[in-house]
């Protein structure tokens, strides 16, 4: 009996973090909405630490797996951020950018499934889907809101 009772506390456990991360990421993007650059950019930064949080627990990495998953997703993560920016300034066309957002993807799949696991590496991927679909509803609650008021 003592093992369902930890099993149900794990349950419980998770299931708060679960509950909670969707509504850190909506007090992170109310915080960060309508900052100046300085705070903007922190705010920023605490929705990076959000995501990561979100990953972290979405993809239910071990200490070890973390330590080896975060610094390959740190390049994966500067890859596209080189990508958003060119295609903020028109530099390619629109194929051209989703040929490379699809490019960087593949590449790095790879490297995920060769560290962790291709189910981790494809769980990683519907992960970050979810959390820029969080994200993009909240933006768009709060526009909407905001223009009814």
């Amino acid at each position: 009996m003592r093992i369902d009772v930890k099993n149900r506390t794990k349950q419980l456990y998770k299931m708060k973090k679960l509950l909670l991360l969707p509504i850190l990421c909506f007090a992170a993007v109310l915080s960060a909405a309508g900052q100046d650059s300085d705070t903007s950019r922190r705010g920023q930064n605490r929705l990076q630490a959000y995501k990561i949080a979100f990953l972290t627990e979405k993809m239910d990495l071990s200490p070890a797996e973390a330590q080896k998953f975060w610094p390959i997703y740190n390049r994966y993560e500067s890859e596209m951020r080189q990508v958003r920016m060119d295609s903020r300034q028109h530099k390619e066309s629109e194929i051209k950018i989703e040929e490379r957002i699809l490019n960087i993807r593949k590449k790095y799949n790879q490297e995920f499934t060769n560290t962790l696991s291709a189910e981790k590496a494809n769980t990683f991927f519907q992960a970050e889907k979810e959390f820029r679909n969080i994200i993009l509803k909240e933006f768009r609650d709060r526009k909407k809101k905001s223009h009814n008021d």
